[in-house]
């Protein structure tokens, strides 16, 4: 097996954009079975027949509102990652991986151990997402 020249290397490296948009794919994957998971989950389903968001009280439309733009962001940042023009994607990689880095640590509280690994693993690929957006560079 030859050896692969440098500079072809290079080239089939993944770059920057495509790189956060796989990162904040895998997050939602995450999220969104981290979320279903936690269904099965004593209690859950009642609680969720009455109405409740847990600690949050109860059910509202504008805590709907939020809850749902909390999960549109990661799932749109997926595709802005790769159309925006660096000098916005990679700050906003980095503001919107910081925000979520704080939602997930603070999901860590009060959960089952499921629900915790799960998170550890978003905790990494958010940190993933922080890191090469801050180490994007100029092509």
């Amino acid at each position: 097996m030859d050896a692969m020249d440098p500079a072809e290397a290079k080239t089939d490296a993944v770059r920057p954009p495509v790189k956060l948009a796989l990162l904040w794919a895998s997050l939602m994957a995450l999220y969104i079975y981290n979320d279903y998971f936690m269904l099965y989950w004593p209690g859950m389903i009642e609680m969720m027949a009455s109405s409740s968001l847990g600690p949050f009280g109860a059910v509202t439309g504008l805590k709907m509102l939020l809850i749902a733009a909390i999960l549109a962001l990661p799932a749109s940042m997926i595709f802005l990652s790769v159309l925006l023009p660096p000098m916005i994607a990679r700050p906003l990689n980095i503001v919107v991986g910081l925000v979520y880095l704080i939602i997930a640590a603070l999901t860590l509280i009060g959960s089952p151990l499921f629900f915790r690994f799960i998170v550890m693993i978003e905790i990494t690929a958010t940190v993933l997402v922080i890191l090469t957006a801050l180490t994007w560079r100029k092509a």
